[in-house]
């Protein structure tokens, strides 16, 4: 049955018991007596209580889904309202909970492409910063050496703080290519890569420490990009905003599932707002069917840890 036509029929159920009653035993003197007055007020109450109640339970489900409406995110895909009521209400539901499905779908399928863009767009730059720069700077390197070995002594000294600093600008080039393009994940694997990108990140002010399992089940190159690429902004995040001295990076694997843990000990992210690198980590986590979870950790500092299912390792 149409809303509509069953919140009239329950409005007049009330109205036209209502009426019943005072074409029936109930009557009114004048002026009115203090046990009629009574009698009909507790009538009007039990009415309005009546109805309330009817009301309520019609439009139980409609409220379950205006709060499902406000609290659902496209990057943290959970449970969908249950199919409750009838008639018009319950094809709303449905409706909304299809319409979730296929806005996940879209958002999985153009985040894929977004994803499998700007991974080819990183490769670009790599391959252009190593080929056209780093040439370029190693034979200004080149020509330094030489044009110093015949200076004189003077100048000769200040050429070779030229070349240091040259030197340090091609280090900071090919580490910078190398962060676009996991050169390593190609050649030697996750593994590898994981144990690299640990090294890289430790420095004076913050040790990184790898516990990385040998018994992982094939991932493929979807899915071991993810990682890779989780544990990257992970590490990096906590490089420039954690303020910490200590990360443990683990991969592990589970009964169902490849776990990944970023660890620190930092300050903590607080309230503050998810940023574009969070948001890009759970775009990568849903491009697998993977779940993402960011928070604060045991004893402190924060937590990124990334389960991928081995079920999609054909990914």
């Amino acid at each position: 049955m149409p809303l509509f036509w069953r919140i009239f029929l329950l409005n007049a159920v009330v109205l036209v018991t209502a009426t019943a009653l005072l074409l029936g035993p109930v009557t009114v003197s004048t002026p009115v007596l203090l046990t009629e007055a009574a009698i009909l007020t507790v009538g009007l109450a039990a009415m309005l209580i009546a109805n309330a109640l009817l009301l309520r339970i019609g439009l139980a489900p409609l409220q379950r889904l205006a709060r499902a409406m406000t609290t659902t995110d496209l990057l943290r895909p959970g449970a969908r309202p249950a199919v409750g009521g009838h008639g018009e209400v319950a094809d709303l539901i449905t409706t909304f909970n299809t319409m979730l499905d296929r806005l996940e779908a879209e958002r999985a399928s153009s985040a894929a492409r977004a994803l499998t863009a700007q991974e080819a767009e990183r490769h670009r730059i790599a391959q252009e910063l190593h080929d056209e720069i780093g040439q370029t700077l190693t034979a200004v390197l080149l020509d330094l050496k030489r044009v110093a070995n015949q200076a004189p002594e003077p100048v000769r000294e200040q050429l070779h703080q030229v070349q240091e600093t040259t030197r340090a600008s091609l280090d900071e080039i090919r580490r910078i290519a190398r962060r676009l393009r996991p050169g390593v994940l190609e050649e030697l694997g996750l593994t590898s890569a994981l144990k690299s990108l640990a090294t890289e990140f430790t420095g004076p002010t913050l040790s990184v420490r790898h516990d990385i399992a040998t018994d992982l089940p094939p991932l493929g190159d979807n899915a071991e990009l993810v990682l890779y690429r989780v544990a990257q902004e992970s590490l990096t995040n906590t490089a420039r905003h954690a303020a910490a001295t200590r990360v443990g990076l683990t991969l592990k694997r589970t009964s169902d599932a490849v776990e990944l843990r970023v660890r620190d000990n930092g300050k903590g992210i607080g309230g503050a707002p998810e940023g574009a690198g969070i948001s890009g980590m759970r775009e990568r986590a849903l491009l697998i069917s993977a779940d993402l979870g960011l928070g604060p950790a045991p004893g402190g500092g924060t937590e990124v840890r990334l389960t991928v299912p081995v079920r999609h390792r054909s990914q």
